[in-house]
């Protein structure tokens, strides 16, 4: 078992369909499979019937020994040695992929859930669906709207639409983990957004949780020390945002619009 690399692989034949079929497949998608392990997933995605491309992203060579062998005779298949967590970028470069679309699936290792999704909300052109397997408590930081939102809710909802579409009992791992787990689909928007834009953004979500139990006020006169307290007020009352309240009440949309009032 691949302990030592965190990964807990699902058993359970059942889940393993619901997630590819939460993954819409149809001809001509390409895949990127991350950490296929054994192949479980690997082999229901081959299952079904439209012709798409498979790309298996393995970081363990013995793992990855044992897929080329299985996958041998699959044409639409490739099996590639790598750390997702660093490859990923350069990949989707490499694969001409910056001009088409592309989709992303995986059951992670949990300890890598908040990282990779930082990668891939920063790469240039996102997966238009991610479904992946994630702890079922990190799931629902992911997916909660105000009055809890916190900084991974934040981070995410930017660019993209998180839902739980299911469920996974530990038991149904193997090595069984401490905690259950949760299907999570990810839907990115359609939308473009600028460097600048999305700097202004990420830079206010760290200040503005920073310290998450104290006033949005409170917390942006720490951050933002060149603005007086009556021009911070200003903006937020322009906006409609209570300077009293916490940041947990503010929806992706608030601290959008005001990432570009406060940063003018």
């Amino acid at each position: 078992m691949r302990s030592y690399l965190g990964q807990n692989f699902l058993i359970n034949k059942i889940k393993i369909k619901e997630i590819v079929d939460v993954l819409e497949l149809k001809a001509g998608d390409v895949v990127i499979e991350i950490g296929p392990g054994h192949g479980e997933l690997t082999e229901e995605l081959r299952l079904r019937n439209e012709k798409f491309k498979i790309i298996g992203i393995e970081k363990d060579k013995n793992l990855i020994k044992e897929l080329k062998e299985k996958f041998s005779s699959d044409k639409n298949l490739e099996i590639i040695e790598g750390n997702i967590l660093k490859i990923l970028p350069n990949l989707i470069r490499n694969l001409k992929l910056k001009a088409i679309s592309y989709k992303l699936i995986g059951n992670i290792p949990y300890y890598i859930t908040g990282h990779l999704l930082r990668i891939i909300g920063e790469l240039e052109n996102k997966p238009e669906l991610i479904v992946l397997t994630v702890q079922k408590e990190v799931a629902e930081r992911i997916c909660v709207k105000p009055p809890k939102m916190n900084l991974l809710a934040a981070s995410v909802q930017f660019w993209a639409k998180p839902e739980i579409v299911g469920y996974i009992p530990k038991k149904d791992f193997n090595p069984v983990p401490d905690v259950d787990g949760a299907i999570i689909r990810l839907t990115t928007y359609d939308r473009r957004l600028t460097t600048n834009e999305t700097e202004k953004y990420y830079k206010l979500i760290k200040i503005l949780f920073k310290q998450p139990r104290k006033t949005i006020i409170n917390n942006l006169i720490y951050g933002f020390q060149n603005l007086t307290k009556a021009e911070i007020i200003e903006r937020l009352i322009k906006l409609k945002i209570n300077p009293e309240a916490r940041p947990q009440d503010l929806d992706v949309k608030n601290i959008t619009d005001l990432s570009e009032l406060i940063y003018q």
